[in-house]
C-alpha cells in the first residue's frame, strides 16, 4: 500500500477508527509501538491520546521514515519515534512497550515466528498486542483475499509467539480487532 492508500479521506469511515481508538484503552503515559506505521495515520492519533507518552512508529520502509519525520516536523509531533525495524525484528529495547497495534500488517509479514518472538520480548509483562484485520470470514469485506485474516490463523500464529487472546471486539466494519495478552 502506498501513502495514498494509507491517508485516504474515507479511511476514518470504513475502518471506523473512533471505535479502535476506544478499543486501544490508552492511557497517558503509556508506551505504545505501532507496528508496520507506515505513514503514520494511527501513530499520530495515538499520540495525541497519551500526552507524556511515547510512540514508537516502527517500519522496514526507509521511505515511510523519511515521510514519518517529515509529518513530526510539519505537524510538531514531540512524542512520536519513528523506528526503522526489519523483517525479523522491531528492534525496540526488551520489556520496554505497554501496547502494540498491528493494522493490516501482521498478513504481511515474511517471517512471522521471528517478528512475534520480537514483539514478544519488546513487550512488558502482560503487555498488548492488538491486531487489525480485515476479516477472512466475511465474504462482504471488499477486500482481496490475500490481505485478510481468520480469527483462528491469528490465535494460532500469536499462541506460538507465546500470546493468549483476550478479546476480539465486532465494533469495526470490515475488521478484526484482537487483543492478545503477553
Amino acid at each position: 500500500y502506498g501513502i495514498e492508500w494509507l491517508e485516504r479521506p474515507e479511511r476514518d469511515f470504513e475502518e471506523n477508527t473512533i471505535a479502535l481508538l476506544k478499543n486501544l484503552n490508552l492511557k497517558p503515559g503509556m508506551k505504545v509501538a505501532d507496528i508496520g506505521a507506515g505513514s503514520g495515520y494511527h501513530s499520530r492519533l495515538i499520540a495525541k491520546e497519551i500526552g507524556n507518552g511515547k510512540v514508537y512508529a516502527v517500519d522496514v520502509e526507509q521511505e515511510m521514515i523519511a515521510f514519518l519525520n517529515e509529518r513530526i516536523k510539519r505537524e510538531k509531533i514531540s512524542n512520536i519515534q519513528p523506528v526503522l525495524g526489519s523483517e525479523t525484528s522491531v528492534l525496540l529495547p526488551a520489556e520496554s512497550i505497554d501496547l502494540m497495534l498491528l493494522v493490516d500488517v501482521y498478513h504481511e509479514f515474511s517471517f512471522p515466528y521471528e517478528m512475534g518472538t520480537s514483539m514478544y520480548n519488546a513487550l512488558k509483562p502482560n503487555g498488548k498486542i492488538v491486531l487489525v484485520e480485515f476479516r477472512m470470514e466475511d465474504d462482504a469485506v471488499p477486500i482481496k483475499t490475500i490481505h485478510k485474516m481468520s480469527e483462528s490463523q491469528a490465535i494460532k500464529e500469536m499462541k506460538k509467539a507465546g500470546f493468549r487472546l483476550e478479546k476480539n471486539y465486532t465494533n469495526l466494519p470490515w475488521q478484526h480487532c484482537m487483543v492478545f495478552v503477553k
